[in-house]
């Protein structure tokens, strides 16, 4: 995982936020979103083949990451690396392929936008998924 930091330029006409070191290449859709509220928690989804970037727009987002060692039947406890993203640290986490997420906005109202390296006609190939508590070593409360 890698983290890419942007910034922030503000004059009196406003502010621009950027993430210039970012590059978009190999970036082929994107998608934001938007959790209902705070307690609802989406994960685990995991891709063997795709890799994403996450960019938080608004608010923020507890971001769980689990490496995946089986795709049929991963094993429950695996070590789970937890990742905040706030809108205000101008960052984009990189998450290669091979991972497995589960986030919650921490704030009501949080937006993140998801970056990915190919196209929604792939998307039904490569996509794994796993019922919340499924991982036993998730942080349960964000922080």
């Amino acid at each position: 995982m890698i983290t890419i930091q942007g910034g922030i330029a503000q004059d009196d006409r406003g502010d621009i936020r950027f993430v210039n070191e970012f590059d978009m290449s190999e970036v082929k859709r994107f998608y934001i979103i938007k959790n209902a509220d705070t307690d609802l928690i989406r994960g685990w989804r995991a891709h063997r083949i795709e890799q994403r970037w996450f960019y938080v727009l608004s608010g923020s987002f507890a971001l769980d990451l689990v490496q995946i060692d089986d795709w049929h039947t991963p094993s429950r406890n695996l070590s789970v690396e937890r990742k905040v993203l706030k809108a205000r640290s101008m960052q984009i986490l990189h998450i290669p392929a091979g991972y497995g997420t589960a986030f919650q906005a921490m704030e009501a109202d949080s937006e993140l936008l998801v970056f990915a390296d190919h196209g929604i006609e792939h998307a039904a190939k490569d996509d794994f998924t796993w019922p919340e508590p499924y991982f036993e070593n998730r942080i349960q409360n964000v922080p």
